[in-house]
């Protein structure tokens, strides 16, 4: 058996040229705390399957880590503390360990590439920490897998400047979607003047359809900027941000306990506004990449019946 199992709704897409979007269960298992993390599942699924294609959330389970979890799979990931958060370096241990992960960008990255699946969606990938200057495992994944990521740039944690400038050392492609500053997750823009920009998802298309033609190794991270009647002011953010720190580091909180902490305590400084615009673009980045997988995939098979 591979360690690699793809469910039969996602076997049967795949066989019958259906788009597929491949989705990561950090943001089930800690990213947000039940039962919004439900709604985010609900929302994020619908907006892919309107878009015309199959939804593939991504964990591990039972020493498998399988493409396509099933609604009653994915309400169990929803559990308080059911899930180990789970990056690329940690997957050896979860599938030995034979429980349940929810796996963040690095790892659901890795396994839809292994499943054959070009495209995901996630809200914001991690970056470089502007305490202690940690690089986020989505970033070195991404320079060595070559799948397009729709997202809205970095985690409003992290430090976007030196985020933009270890991608373009690492290689990854850094793309505006009708945008030409790189999101800021929360925030509609950052400081960073980005040098590439699609307006639309067959220009989305054309980029994986480059990816595979070079045979590249590294990946795209197509920047998708909250709308903006759910943008927050990025000065407030930054400030509740920086309070959030301090707090993390009187608790002593470490490692991949990080992130979710920060983002707890920031939905929280900020009365539930962050997790309220977190949901908006997490499912307008679910249907764009439903959009960019739809047609990337009906022009493969329009391809094939030529």
């Amino acid at each position: 058996m591979s360690a690699v199992e793809p469910s039969q709704e996602v076997a049967g897409a795949q066989a019958e040229g259906v788009g597929i979007v491949a989705l990561e269960t950090s943001v089930v298992g800690q990213g947000l705390p039940h039962p919004r993390n439900l709604e985010c599942v609900e929302r994020m699924s619908a907006a892919v399957r309107e878009a015309g294609a199959v939804p593939a959330w991504i964990g591990v389970v039972e020493g498998s880590v399988v493409v396509g979890l099933s609604d009653e799979q994915l309400r169990t990931f929803a559990q308080p503390d059911r899930a180990a958060k789970v990056a690329r370096r940690d997957l050896p241990f979860a599938l030995a360990g034979g429980g349940l992960g929810a796996t963040t960008v690095s790892s659901t990255i890795w396994a839809a590439h292994r499943a054959g699946i070009a495209i995901g969606a996630t809200g914001g990938i991690g970056g470089v920490h502007p305490s202690s200057g940690d690089v986020s495992a989505d970033l070195l994944e991404l320079a060595r897998t070559p799948v397009l990521l729709v997202s809205s740039g970095p985690k409003s944690i992290v430090d976007p400047v030196a985020t933009a400038e270890r991608l373009e050392e690492l290689g990854v492609g850094v793309v505006g979607y009708r945008c030409d500053r790189l999101p800021f997750f929360l925030a509609r823009e950052s400081p960073v003047e980005l040098d590439q920009r699609v307006d639309d998802p067959a220009g989305a298309v054309a980029l994986v359809r480059a990816l595979a033609a070079i045979e590249a190794e590294a990946g795209v991270l197509l920047c998708n900027p909250i709308p903006r009647e759910a943008a927050m002011d990025a000065e407030v953010v930054a400030e509740a941000v920086a309070a959030c720190e301090e707090e993390a580091a009187r608790r002593g909180v470490r490692g991949k306990d990080v992130t979710p902490f920060l983002l707890s305590c920031l939905a929280e400084r900020t009365g539930g506004a962050s997790m309220d615009a977190n949901l908006v673009l997490l499912e307008e980045n679910a249907r764009l990449a439903g959009k960019i997988a739809a047609l990337a995939a009906a022009g493969s098979l329009s391809a094939a019946r030529s």
